[in-house]
This record gives structure tokens, sequence and C-alpha cells, in this order.
């Protein structure tokens, strides 16, 4: 049997094919990312706190939920466009922050920024970006939030505000789940530090630390966040920190109806029910298991998201199902960083989309506002 030799074509505007393009899930560019990368940054990206029973069960979760789909709707005509606190979004799938991409990639946050851009979605930047927020939105050609940590000093976490509003950012997003860092075993282990040539880029004003400490019996980020970051955290700081800033801020950390509650009492715009990748508190619930709650506790004040274990297009249905307006990825993002860089970011999120989309035309739904609760009901 002869076989055809396939050949590229040789048109210039055809781009070559990458490791990317031969990937044909989320689960194969974590399978390709972690062989890729140094033992300290895949430990790093993907471990949780604990004995990761949180970690592990985000995803379960989403395994536990059946789709009651329908059938004799005309779905010849689709789309994944939805809306997100007034943004126009091609896909309801935003890209969580997640801190230190450069370990992923030299580019880092300015090559998520521009995958974000091409697929139509937000970047949420993390506080420990390796890229100044300044390069990041002058790359951006979408909406760029940023997430935000409080520091002991206020007139420094100020001073974050003034820069973040100045570049351009359209929300923040206030992390709460983190008044001392989730012990993350294998991070203890390795002793983890930033490389050489990788710094914190948004740090404090005029006294910025653009490096980890040393800590001789744990990780450099547990040493950080216990010498800079304020335990002492409270509701009263959300009240200041919407006298500060006229930018609508996202409450993220949430697992409970009362907090989600008293966070939109207080003026939050938005909820994301998280529990920080698994990576805090080990046992805490599973995003989805408690999103219902949530939504029920918010109503239509406030936008809920959800992130935590979503790795396929189904996940998203049924996060949107239950009540979510849209999810964030954060991992597979990074997995995708690792693998390709930017054309490896931008991957995964068309990967999810294409999943979105054809778990909508299955599901009997042509639009996302067409996917509501009775595709996750038990009738019987």
């Amino acid at each position: 049997m002869v076989v055809a030799e396939l050949v590229a074509p040789s048109d210039s505007n055809v781009a070559p094919s990458s490791a990317s393009d031969k990937l044909i899930n989320l689960f194969a560019f974590e399978r390709t990312a972690q062989a890729r990368l140094s033992p300290s940054a895949r430990d790093y990206f993907a471990s949780g706190a604990g004995d990761e029973i949180t970690l592990r069960a985000n995803r379960s979760a989403f395994e536990r939920v059946a789709l009651h789909y329908r059938v004799l709707v005309d779905v010849s005509e689709r789309s994944t466009r939805t809306t997100v606190l007034g943004h126009e979004l091609a896909t309801p799938v935003l890209v969580a922050p997640t801190a230190f991409q450069r370990l992923a990639t030299p580019e880092g946050e300015l090559a998520t920024v521009r995958a974000a851009g091409g697929a139509g979605t937000i970047m949420i930047v993390s506080t420990l970006s390796t890229t100044k927020i300044e390069t990041i939105t002058a790359a951006a050609s979408g909406p760029v939030w940023f997430q935000l940590y409080v520091y002991r000093e206020r007139a420094a976490t100020e001073a974050l505000i003034e820069r973040v509003e100045a570049a351009g950012c359209s929300a923040l997003v206030l992390t709460v789940d983190a008044p001392v860092l989730g012990r993350r075993e294998r991070d203890v282990q390795n002793r983890f530090q930033l490389p050489p040539g990788v710094r914190i880029e948004n740090m404090l004003a005029n006294q910025a630390r653009a490096s980890l400490p040393d800590a001789p019996e744990d990780s450099g980020l547990a040493a950080y966040f216990a010498s800079l970051l304020d335990p002492s955290l409270s509701w009263r700081d959300l009240d200041w920190l919407r006298s500060r800033t006229t930018l609508p801020i996202l409450v993220k950390g949430i697992v409970r109806p009362d907090d989600a509650r008293q966070a939109v009492d207080r003026g939050a715009a938005g909820i994301i029910v998280s529990n920080h990748g698994g990576r805090q508190l080990d046992t805490a619930p599973a995003t989805l298991d408690v999103l219902p709650s949530i939504v029920d506790a918010v109503g239509r004040r406030a936008e809920v998201l959800l992130d935590g274990g979503v790795r396929r297009g189904t996940d998203v249905i049924k996060a949107i199902a239950l009540g979510a307006r849209a999810v964030l990825l954060g991992r597979p993002v990074l997995w995708g960083l690792a693998v390709d860089g930017e054309r490896g970011a931008a991957r995964v999120l068309e990967l999810l989309r294409d999943e979105l989309d054809r778990g909508m035309a299955l599901c009997g739904c042509p639009r996302v506002c067409d996917i509501d609760a009775s595709l996750v009901r038990v009738d019987f």
C-alpha cells in the first residue's frame, strides 16, 4: 500500500503546524505541559493544599452531574456569545488570575492577554504577575481585569489601585480566601522560589519586593504572604475598597451564601465562587456543589461566576445551567502557555469554545441564554 505524504500548503499566509495543533483536549495539554516544565514550576501550577482533596473534588463535581438534553430543537445556527458586567464576549469563559506565568513561557502574561483578546474574552491579571500591568494592557485587544490582594500597608494598596486604573483595567477582583497561604506541600518540599530573571512586577509602589524571600523550612511564596499581605482583612475593608475606586468590584473566594449576600450588600458587582483551585483550605467544598445556593442568595443583584475544575465544554454548560454567568479557566491556560506560548493558550481557549458549541447543539441550546436548570434537573 502506498500512503500519500501530506504536504503543508506553500501559501505564506498559512501558519506552520505546531505542537499545540495536535492536542485534542485540555487533558492532553496538561500531560504535555507537565512533561516539559521544571519539577518546581510543574508542582507550583498543579498542586493543591494538604491532601489535595478539594483539588480533586472540583473536578469530580462536574463528573457527577448529568446533562438532560433536549431533542428536536433547531440548532443549525448557534452562538456562544454572552455578556459579563456589560462586556460583550465571544464565549462565557474568562481567563482566571494565575501567578508567575513566565514560569510557563518567556512572554508570560503578554502571551495570555493576546490569546484572551483573540478569543474575544477577558483576562484577569494576578497581583503576582511577572509582567507590568501597563505592559499587559498595552498589548490587550479585549478587557483586562485586575485581581487584588490587600497589603498590610493600605497606602501601598491604594497606590496599586491607582496604577491599575491608570493602566485601563475595567474591574477589580478582590481575593478574600487567602488571609494566610494554604500549605501546599509540594511547594514546601521543593522550597519553591522564582528562578533568576523572573520578578513580581506589580508590587509595593516605592518599596517593591520583586522576588520571594528565602524560606529555609517553607516555600518562598508562603513567606511572602506572611510578611506583606494582611491577615486582618475583614468586611470593613470591602467598604474601604469601594470608597477608593469607581471600578466594579468582584469578590473572589466565596463558597457560602451568607458571605455572598453580605458582599453584594456592601456593593460587590459580582461574586466569583472559588476555593482558590483547591490551594487554600483543603476539604473545602467543590465550587459547583455550592454554586446553586449562592446564586439563590444573590438573586439578580450581582453576576455570579465560577472557577475550579472546568476542563470540558460540557462543564461550562453545567455551570451556566446551575446559575453561573460565566466560568474562569486557570490551570489549562498555563498548560497551553507551557506547550506553545501564546498559540498554546489560544488553542486551549479554542478547544473549550468548540466543545461548548458542540455541547450546546447536542443539548438543544442554540444560544447561551437557552441553557437553564432543566438540563441538570432529575425529573423522576
